[in-house]
């Protein structure tokens, strides 16, 4: 069982028990339920530098990121930077996140959030939409084609964007759906957790022009950026440089700057 079989398999352990514990029209009648949503597609498509910025503590490849930071900080501080949206893991056991660290982050800035999680049900679709999510991940590796059409679906009636993840050709034939807003293609195999943005390179081709590109992992830089837009990439993902800093805003800050002069 590889890294991603065992991330699903604990997923499904804990939305199932998720389900006992808060059930469908709590999460219907929350606050948060019936706000508008904004658009981190639209946002994308008219940003000079499509930033997606990340709050991650940890992850599976690189242990520990950062630990020490205020979620609220790292969320005004992106938006102060001037990013296009902001990611925010809500996996607890693998990254270290929460869905505390999501509704804190929808209190603290009006940037288009992303709830970064790996779905495999409509309740947590219904959790990002509860705890003031804009956009939800799909992540192709771990659905079939019917779940992936399924769950889009069911996010767009709840006016939610959608950024389906690839990592491979396979992957990606099997997403070209219209209730997809966003493809994203993952530079990191895996398998090795090795990181190429010749994956973005070789994929972007294959991605039709009603859908926006993203970049997702190993841009470390505002060269990978200049590198990747000539291929139609509108949004880049970064999480890993901005976290593993003392203050990813002010990291953030220069990024753009350096990437805008």
């Amino acid at each position: 069982m590889n890294i991603l079989d065992k991330i699903v398999f604990d997923k499904r352990k804990e939305v199932d028990l998720r389900k006992k514990l808060i059930p469908v029209n709590q999460l219907e009648n929350s606050v948060l339920f019936g706000r508008k949503t904004n658009s981190l597609a639209n946002a994308l498509r008219t940003s000079e530098t499509g930033i997606i910025a990340e709050h991650k503590r940890r992850s599976p490849s690189k242990a520990e990121i950062n630990y020490n930071l205020n979620v609220q900080d790292v969320a005004t501080g992106y938006e102060k930077a001037g990013v296009s949206g902001m990611s925010v893991l809500t996996d607890s056991k693998y990254f270290g996140g929460s869905l505390d660290d999501l509704i804190i982050t929808r209190s603290s800035c009006n940037l288009p959030l992303l709830r970064k999680e790996f779905i495999i049900d409509e309740y947590q679709i219904l959790e990002a939409k509860a705890y003031g999510a804009d956009v939800i991940l799909l992540i192709a590796a771990i659905l079939t084609q019917n779940e992936i059409k399924a769950l889009s679906e069911f996010a767009k009636q709840l006016k939610l964007d959608v950024l389906l993840e690839v990592h491979n050709e396979k992957e990606l034939h099997k997403s070209i759906i219209p209730s997809i807003d966003m493809l994203g293609v993952n530079n990191r195999d895996l398998k090795t957790f090795t990181v190429s943005l010749e994956t973005s390179k070789n994929l972007s081709s294959l991605i039709p022009d009603d859908f926006v590109k993203v970049s997702e992992s190993g841009i470390s830089s505002t060269e990978a950026i200049t590198e990747l837009k000539p291929y139609g990439y509108k949004g880049f993902l970064i999480g890993e440089n901005f976290m593993k800093t003392e203050d990813p805003g002010l990291h953030a800050l220069k990024f753009i700057n350096q990437l805008t002069k």
